[in-house]
């Protein structure tokens, strides 16, 4: 099986859908102007060992109650207090092992997480491990080696935590010991993106999306399939155009689930039944965000939409940002919110899809989606730096 990077996907798609070249006289992107309606206040900042650096990751800051936690790839983990950025604890998983049986041994590799339930925080690594640590005090309460890479964040629901893994496996784990209670195995293509599907627990199942472009219901109970929808079916002749993997997180509102595929459609599904409820035509590898009744989601190009959740009927179209590799997008407010490769927080209005302000940060730039927390923005960029930004009023 070849995993295709994110990043090499984003030049690829790149080249396909922008017309880049070699040559000399290719034009550099540029972002478009705007007059900033307002000034960022960036209450503190802080940093998180090395980040992420140049790896692709899905490892996102989580909060619970007053404290943000975040991780850097090479095993540190840290918590903050979301007021002050008061450091509360920090750790590193890989004091707490006499032997790591991997070539690189001086990275946990941290990938997939973080997840915080049952008091606990879970995180998954490429070696093939799942962390599970003490939520008040970060300490290393078990680690559990799974069949494959955790390269997208745990789930929790119904007493297990559900990993899916690069393997093709989603394993459900018990929260305390760690103990697999089932595994599910899906059908995985010669050719996939680097990155999966973080599984969505609700009314006793649990939802995922597959690199075989289905989303898949099982019973939380045993792992047994209730039903599997296709998102996406492949076509073409090159099997980069056969890429239908659906590596965002599935999204319940109501009756329906959400979710999108690359070069697949964007979807509404009955949860209960599976059944198709009305489905466009997008592409997209970023999560989607809902906000009451609208679903905000970046495609593939790097355009932003706003639709409406029941019906799929678009109400605004932002492309000024294509080609600039943006992170999902985050409600914050009466704003959109999506950073870009180069460190760039874009703030949009979230009612009409204007550009209003735009904020700089560190250059490494962002990998993941900013998260809201008592009416903070928090960004993380590739290079460890957690920062919290006040949501205008």
């Amino acid at each position: 099986m070849k995993k295709l990077t994110m990043a090499s996907l984003a030049l690829c798609v790149a080249a396909l859908t922008a017309g880049c070249s070699s040559s000399d006289d290719e034009e550099e992107l540029v972002l478009p102007e705007i007059n900033n309606q307002f000034e960022a206040n960036i209450v503190w900042q802080e940093g998180v060992g090395d980040g992420v650096e140049h790896y692709f990751s899905r490892l996102s800051p989580v909060s619970y109650q007053n404290t943000v936690f975040a991780a850097a790839r090479e095993g540190v983990v840290t918590a903050f207090d979301t007021e002050t950025g008061k450091e509360k604890w920090r750790v590193d998983v890989r004091e707490n092992t006499n032997f790591w049986p991997w070539e690189d041994s001086d990275s946990a590799k941290l990938s997939g997480g973080i997840t915080q339930a049952f008091g606990k925080l879970y995180i998954g690594s490429e070696h093939g491990q799942v962390f599970a640590l003490d939520r008040e005090t970060g300490e290393v309460v078990w680690r559990k080696s799974v069949p494959g890479e955790a390269l997208s964040a745990p789930s929790a629901g119904d007493g297990l935590l559900y990993v899916n893994l690069g393997s093709g496996k989603l394993v459900a784990l018990h929260p305390d010991t760690g103990e697999e209670r089932w595994h599910y195995e899906q059908e995985v293509p010669a050719l996939t993106l680097r990155g999966l599907s973080s599984p969505t627990s609700a009314n006793g199942g649990v939802l995922v999306g597959e690199e075989s472009g289905k989303l898949t219901a099982l019973i939380a109970e045993n792992g047994f399939t209730a039903w599997s929808t296709d998102v996406a079916i492949a076509k073409g002749a090159s099997e980069f155009e056969r890429l239908v993997d659906v590596d965002t997180k599935p999204v319940v509102s109501g009756a329906y689930v959400y979710s999108i595929a690359y070069n697949g459609k964007l979807v509404a599904i009955d949860v209960r039944s599976g059944n198709v409820v009305w489905d466009r035509e997008y592409s997209s590898y970023r999560d989607l965000s809902l906000d009451l009744d609208v679903i905000y989601l970046v495609d593939s190009d790097g355009v932003l939409y706003a639709l409406d959740k029941n019906s799929g009927i678009e109400r605004w179209t932002q492309p000024a940002l294509r080609g600039w590799y943006l992170t999902a997008p985050t409600v914050a407010g009466d704003y959109v919110v999506v950073g870009d490769q180069e460190g760039n927080l874009h703030w949009l209005d979230k009612n009409s899809g204007e550009l209003v302000s735009r904020t700089e940060f560190d250059d490494s730039g962002f990998y993941i989606e900013p998260i809201v927390v008592d009416g903070k923005v928090f960004v993380y960029t590739r290079d460890g730096e957690l920062s919290a930004v006040q949501i205008p009023q």
